[in-house]
């Protein structure tokens, strides 16, 4: 599973210690900025990503903003992808199981890197559980 990561200036730190993670983890990813703290817009951030994802260049992204709504709110107006602002472990994981959820948003300036470790790993580890699950994730998909 290839992945991408981005953020603006309000997620930088937290996008540092999460690409550690991934490293860690030994996951393939790639890291689409920023790469400092110099203010950045959100919206062109998550779309690049998005857009990332939408052309089949990786199968999942992870995109961090101050507070995670900006990012999850410009990520979610883009055709296909279904974006998922996580403040904890069991969200991430049914964001996944029951949503099929293809970006993660972390809140840079909400949570610190433990529980974003937390969160991250149960969001990678979860998969689509399908099943009834399936017919409403198509009821979204057919809005867009």
């Amino acid at each position: 599973m290839k992945i991408v990561l981005a953020c603006d200036h309000g997620g930088y730190k937290l996008k540092e210690s999460v690409k550690g993670l991934l490293a860690e983890l030994e996951l393939c990813f790639e890291d689409y900025g920023v790469f400092d703290e110099t203010p950045a817009d959100y919206p062109e951030i998550a779309a690049r990503a998005c857009a990332a994802i939408k052309d089949g260049r990786f199968a999942r992204g992870i995109i961090i903003c101050g507070t995670g709504v900006g990012v999850s709110i410009a990520a979610n107006r883009l055709k296909g992808i279904k974006a998922a602002l996580c403040g904890d472990e069991f969200s991430a994981r049914m964001s996944r199981e029951h949503n099929d959820a293809n970006v993660l948003c972390l809140g840079g300036r909400v949570i610190g890197p433990g529980l974003a470790s937390l969160i991250t790993k149960s969001w990678l580890e979860a998969e689509f559980a399908g099943g009834r699950h399936a017919r409403r994730v198509a009821m979204i998909d057919k809005n867009d």
